[in-house]
C-alpha cells in the first residue's frame, strides 16, 4: 500500500499511530492524547473524525477512480473503542522488516550466516532514516520511535556479527568505524570493530579503538568498559591466536533480546549482550534474565522458595511449582529466587522458556536440547571447533541431559509450562537437579512437587510497587495511586504497565491516569505501552484452554459482580449442574476464574472474575461470538426469576407479583438452591438480581425485566433497600410502558407507591396507589385494585387523616371479601384495627386484629400472622393494665416491621 501521505502534521501523526499499531484497535482516547496531550480541545473527538475521514480518502487515492469498481477495501476501519488499520503482512514496511528480522535471527541461530546476513541486510534496506522522523511525537509515537530505532540497531549488530563469521572483516572496518563514531556508547559495536581490525592485521588500531571507547564511556557516563569489552582488550594485547581465525570465529554474537542461545557468565552483568564469546569466561554458566530491581512483596513465597532451594523443607521435594494467573509475577519471583541462590548452585543456574515466540508450547525434546546447549561448559580445545551436535530423538536427549546433570549442583528454571505432559520428560531427565517451574495452570498432577499459588499483591504491596515504578509523581498522590492499584486488580503486570505509562508521559497526572482506568470498557486499552500489553498477556491464558472452556469464559463474563453462585453458571452455560461445575473448575485451574469458599452460605463456593479478566471476557464475547450474548442473558434472567419467585412466595405469600409464561430453566431446582432460607438467598443474590433487571432492560426483554423487578420488591421492602428498589423498578416501569403492558405498569406503580410510603413521601405514594388502582380496574383485577385501596388508606393514616383512612379500609375490606382475597382482607382488617386503636375503640381494635391474624393464617403468610399476633398481644397488655388510654398512645406497627409514630389526640393528651 502506497497511500498519498497527508501534508498536515496532525493527520500524519494519526496515520503513523495507526500504522505502527496496525491490525490492533487504537482507542480514541489514545489518539486524542497523542495529538493534544493532557489538554485536548472540546472539539477533539469531532476533529479526530475529520482527520480519519481525510486519511480514508488518501488511503484509497492511489488505487485510482476505479477503486470502487475493483472492490478495493478500505483499510481504515471504525472498531470500538477507536479505529483499526487493517493491513496484510506485505503491505507495511514495518511488518516486512519484522518478518525479515525474525528470518535473519532464525538463520543465525541455525548457524546459516550467509542467509542471516542476506535477510538482515534486506531488513535494514527498508529504512530511509530515523523511525517516524518528520512526524510530531506524542507519548505513543515517542515510545514507538525509541523501540523501532533500537530494533534497527539490534538488526545492524547481528548482521555485522554474521558478516564477521563469514570472514568479511576487512570489508566491515570502514562501516564499523563510522558506526562506532555515531554510537560511541554501544560497546558491542566497539567489540566488532576491534575484532575486524585485529583480523585485518591492525592490532595497534584495535587497541586504539578500545581506548577511544574507554574515553567515551568515561566522559559521557563516568564508567569503565564492561567485562566483555575489557576481556577482549586483554585478548588483543595478548595476541590471542583464536581471534585471528578467518574460518568459524569463536564468537557468540547476538543482539539484545536476540537468539534463544545467548549465555551470560558469572553474575550475568556483562555489558555487551551479543558479545559474550569475546570474554571466554570459564565460570559456571548463568543463563538468567536480570532480576527486577523494583521487585516488591512476596515475602512469604520467597521464604518458602529459599527454604526449598536450601534443602530445609521436609521431604525430598526438589521441584517448586509457581502457579498463578497471567501477569501475577511468577517469572519475576522465579528469577529472583534463582539469583538469590547463587551460592547453593556452583555448577550453574539456567532458565528455559517452554513457549515459542508465538506463545505455543515447545516440545519436551526442544526444551531438553535448549537445556543441553545452555548447560554445556567450555570445551578443552576451545570453542573454535564449534559445539558438538546433539541427538535428535527425545530418548537420547534425555539420556545425555541426565549424564550432563548427574552429580552436579544445578538449578533449572522452566518458565511458562503449559501442562504436566510437557514437563514430565524434562523432570525425569534431571532427577538430581533442583527445578523451579512456573505455569498458569496448577499442574497438580506432578509428583513430588511443592506448589505455591501466586495471587494478586496485597493492597500495601500493590501501592508500594506503584510508588517504586512510578516515581515521585506517584508518591505525591497516594490517594490516586491507591485507586489505580485497585483498578489494576493489584496484578503486578498491570501495575507495572500503569506506572510505566505514567513515567513515559510527563504531562499526565496520577489522578488523570486513574480517571482513564475507571471505565471498564476501555481499561485494558489503557494498560498498554509499547510491547507491554496486559490484554495480550491475559489472552494467552484464554487461548491455552479448549474451546468449551473458552466459550464458558466468554459467557460467564455476563454474570454479575462481585461474584456468582454455581446456579448462575448452570443457567448461563445451559448445561446441567455437574457439567457446569466441571467447566468452571477447569477455568479455576487455568486461573481464568476465581473460586472462593463461603462457609455458612447457601452456595458454599462462589465464583468471581479478576477485575481485568471480566472486561476481557466481555470483549472476546463481542468479538468472537456476539450472537451468544442475548440468549445467555435471557437464560440467566429466567433462572433468577424462577428462583426469586420461589423465594418471594415463601417470604411474602399472597403478595402481588407478575407472572411470566416462559418455561423455567430445566436444570435449575428452586427447592435445592433456595431451600427454606428465602431471605438469605435474596441477601446473597441481591447484586445478581439487580444486574439481571438491568441486563433484561438493556436487552429489550421487557416482560422479564418487569417480572424480575416485581419478584424482588418484597425482599427490598423487608430489608429497607430503598435505592435498589427504586433503581430496579424505574427500569421496570420504563419496560412496561415501552411494551404497552398495562398490568405490569400497574404492579410496578403499586410497588413504587409502597416505596414512596416507606420513604414518608405520602403525597407521591397516594398518587401512585391511585394510578395503579385505575390500571388494575381497567384490567378487571379487583383483587389488586382492592389492595391498592388499602395501601392508599395507609398513606392517609400516616398523614393523620384517620377518618378518611377508615373509609378507605372499609371499602377495601368489602372488595377483598367479595373476591375471597384472604391476604387483602388481612391488610384491610389490620388498617381498621389501627384506626379503632387511634379512636380509642380498644375492644374493637383488638377484635379486628384477631380477625387480621385469622385471615393472614388463611393466606399462609407467616410474617403477617406473627405481626397480627404480636400487635394483638400488645393491645391486650395495654388494656389489661387498667389504662385504656395507653392503648391509643403506643407506637403503631402499621405493617410487619414498619412503625408509625403519630401524635396523641387532644383528648388523650388531656387525660
Amino acid at each position: 500500500m502506497t497511500p498519498q501521505t497527508p501534508s498536515a502534521a496532525k493527520p500524519r501523526a494519526v496515520l503513523a499511530t495507526l500504522l505502527v499499531q496496525s491490525n490492533t484497535v487504537v482507542s480514541t482516547h489514545t489518539l486524542i492524547d497523542e495529538l493534544w496531550g493532557a489538554e485536548p480541545p472540546r472539539t477533539a473527538t469531532t476533529t479526530l473524525q475529520v482527520y480519519v475521514s481525510q486519511l480514508r480518502k488518501a488511503l484509497l487515492a492511489d488505487t485510482g477512480e476505479a477503486a470502487g469498481e475493483t472492490g478495493t477495501a478500505q483499510p481504515l476501519l471504525t472498531r470500538p473503542p477507536g479505529y483499526l488499520m487493517q493491513l496484510g503482512p506485505e503491505e507495511l514496511d514495518l511488518a516486512v522488516f519484522e518478518s525479515l528480522r525474525a528470518e535473519g535471527r532464525a538463520a543465525y541461530g541455525r548457524r546459516e550466516y550467509e542467509a542471516a546476513s542476506r535477510a538482515l541486510s534486506r531488513a535494514l534496506g527498508l529504512w530511509t532514516g530515523p523511525a517516524l522522523s518528520g512526524i510530531p511525537h506524542g507519548p505513543s509515537l515517542e515510545t514507538s520511535a525509541i523501540r523501532l530505532n533500537e530494533l534497527r540497531a539490534e538488526v545492524l549488530e547481528q548482521r555485522i556479527s554474521a558478516d564477521l563469521r563469514l570472514g568479511l572483516h576487512q570489508e566491515l572496518v570502514g562501516e564499523l568505524m563510522g558506526l562506532a563514531h555515531e554510537h560511541p556508547l554501544r560497546e558491542t559495536l566497539h567489540c566488532h570493530l576491534m575484532v575486524a581490525l585485529y583480523r585485518s592485521g591492525r592490532q595497534s588500531d584495535a587497541l586504539q579503538a578500545y581506548q577511544r571507547a574507554r574515553r567515551s564511556l568515561a566522559d559521557e557516563l563516568a564508567v569503565e568498559p564492561g567485562p566483555v569489552l575489557t576481556r577482549l582488550h586483554e585478548r588483543v594485547l595478548a595476541s590471542d591466536p583464536s581471534l585471528a581465525r578467518h574460518g568459524e570465529p569463536p564468537l557468540r554474537l547476538v543482539p539484545v533480546g536476540g537468539s534463544d542461545d545467548r549465555p551470560t557468565t558469572g553474575s550475568g552483568n556483562g555489558s555487551g549482550a551479543g558479545s559474550a564469546g569475546y570474554g571466554r569466561d570459564t565460570r559456571p554458566t548463568v543463563w538468567l534474565p536480570p532480576a527486577a530491581a523494583d521487585f516488591t512483596g512476596r515475602e512469604d513465597q520467597l521464604a518458602v522458595g529459599e527454604r526449598l532451594l536450601a534443602g530445609e523443607l521436609p521431604g525430598r521435594n526438589r521441584v517448586l511449582v509457581l502457579s498463578g494467573r497471567a501477569g501475577a509475577g511468577k517469572t519475576a519471583l522465579a528469577v529472583r529466587l534463582a539469583h538469590d541462590a547463587a551460592g547453593r548452585f556452583p555448577d550453574g543456574r539456567v532458565m528455559v522458556t517452554l513457549r515459542d515466540a508465538d506463545g505455543r508450547a515447545v516440545e519436551p525434546r526442544t526444551a531438553m536440547a535448549t537445556l543441553l546447549r545452555r548447560l554445556r561448559g567450555p570445551r578443552a580445545t576451545g570453542a573454535d571447533s564449534g559445539p558438538e551436535p546433539l541427538p535428535s530423538s527425545e530418548t537420547e536427549l534425555a539420556e545425555l541431559l541426565h549424564e550432563r546433570t548427574e552429580g552436579r549442583e544445578v538449578l533449572i528454571v522452566l518458565d511458562d509450562a503449559v501442562s504436566e505432559a510437557q514437563v514430565r520428560p524434562v523432570l525425569s531427565a534431571v532427577p538430581g537437579s533442583t527445578v523451579i517451574l512456573t505455569s498458569r495452570q496448577v499442574l497438580g498432577a506432578l509428583e513430588s512437587a511443592r506448589h505455591l499459588t501466586l495471587d494478586v499483591l496485597s493492597t500495601r504491596e500493590a501501592e508500594a510497587l506503584l510508588m517504586a515504578c512510578g516515581g515521585p509523581r506517584m508518591r505525591d498522590d497516594p490517594e490516586a495511586a491507591g485507586e489505580i492499584a485497585q483498578l489494576c486488580g493489584r496484578l503486578p503486570l498491570a501495575l507495572r504497565v500503569a506506572a510505566a505509562g505514567l513515567a513515559a508521559r510527563p504531562h499526565w497526572t496520577v489522578a488523570g491516569l486513574a480517571r482513564r482506568l475507571r471505565d471498564e470498557r476501555t481499561r485494558l486499552a489503557a494498560l498498554a505501552l509499547g510491547d507491554l500489553d496486559v490484554r495480550g498477556t491475559l489472552l494467552t491464558a484464554y487461548r491455552d484452554v479448549d474451546e468449551k472452556a473458552r466459550r464458558a469464559f466468554r459467557i460467564l463474563g455476563l454474570a454479575a459482580l462481585p461474584d456468582f453462585a454455581p446456579s448462575t453458571g448452570t443457567a448461563l452455560l445451559a448445561v446441567d449442574p455437574a457439567e457446569a461445575e466441571r467447566i468452571t473448575e477447569q477455568l479455576v485451574q487455568a486461573h481464568l476464574l476465581e473460586a472462593r469458599r463461603q462457609p455458612g452460605r447457601l452456595a458454599p463456593v462462589r465464583y468471581s472474575f479478576h477485575s481485568l479478566l471480566r472486561p476481557l471476557a466481555l470483549e472476546v464475547l463481542a468479538e468472537e461470538s456476539p450472537q451468544e450474548g442475548p440468549a445467555a442473558v435471557e437464560r440467566l434472567c429466567r433462572a433468577f426469576l424462577t428462583l426469586a419467585r420461589h423465594a418471594d412466595a415463601r417470604l411474602a405469600p399472597g403478595r402481588e407479583r407478575l407472572t411470566y409464561e416462559a418455561e423455567p430453566p430445566p436444570a435449575i431446582s428452586p427447592g435445592e438452591v433456595v431451600g427454606n432460607a428465602p431471605l438469605r438467598w435474596f441477601q446473597e443474590e441481591s447484586a445478581g438480581l439487580s444486574e439481571a433487571v438491568r441486563q433484561a432492560h438493556a436487552a429489550g426483554l421487557w416482560s422479564l425485566c418487569c417480572s424480575l423487578a416485581s419478584a424482588t420488591a418484597g425482599y427490598y421492602e423487608a430489608s429497607a433497600l430503598w435505592d435498589e428498589w427504586e433503581t430496579t423498578h424505574d427500569l421496570a416501569l420504563d419496560a412496561a410502558r415501552r411494551s404497552g403492558d398495562a398490568e405490569a405498569e400497574a404492579v410496578i406503580q403499586r410497588s413504587l407507591g409502597d416505596l414512596a410510603w416507606q420513604r414518608h413521601q405520602t403525597s407521591l405514594a397516594i398518587d401512585r396507589y391511585r394510578l395503579a388502582r385505575q390500571l388494575f380496574t381497567r384490567q378487571g383485577d379487583r383483587v389488586a385494585a382492592g389492595r391498592c385501596q388499602s395501601a392508599e388508606a395507609d398513606a392517609l393514616l400516616a398523614m393523620g387523616q384517620i377518618a378518611r383512612a377508615g373509609h378507605g379500609y372499609t371499602r377495601a375490606l368489602s372488595v377483598s371479601r367479595l373476591v375471597d382475597d384472604a391476604r387483602g382482607s388481612a391488610e384491610s382488617l389490620r388498617g381498621l384495627a389501627l384506626v379503632a386503636q387511634r379512636d380509642g375503640r380498644h375492644e374493637e381494635a383488638l377484635a379486628r386484629m384477631k380477625e387480621c391474624e385469622s385471615a393472614a393464617r388463611t393466606a399462609g403468610d407467616r410474617r403477617w400472622t406473627e405481626y397480627a399476633s404480636r400487635t394483638a398481644s400488645a393491645l391486650r397488655i395495654a388494656l389489661a393494665s387498667g389504662r385504656p388510654a395507653g392503648a391509643s398512645s403506643i407506637p403503631l406497627e402499621v405493617r410487619p416491621g414498619v412503625w408509625l409514630f403519630l401524635p396523641s389526640r387532644p383528648d388523650q393528651r388531656a387525660a
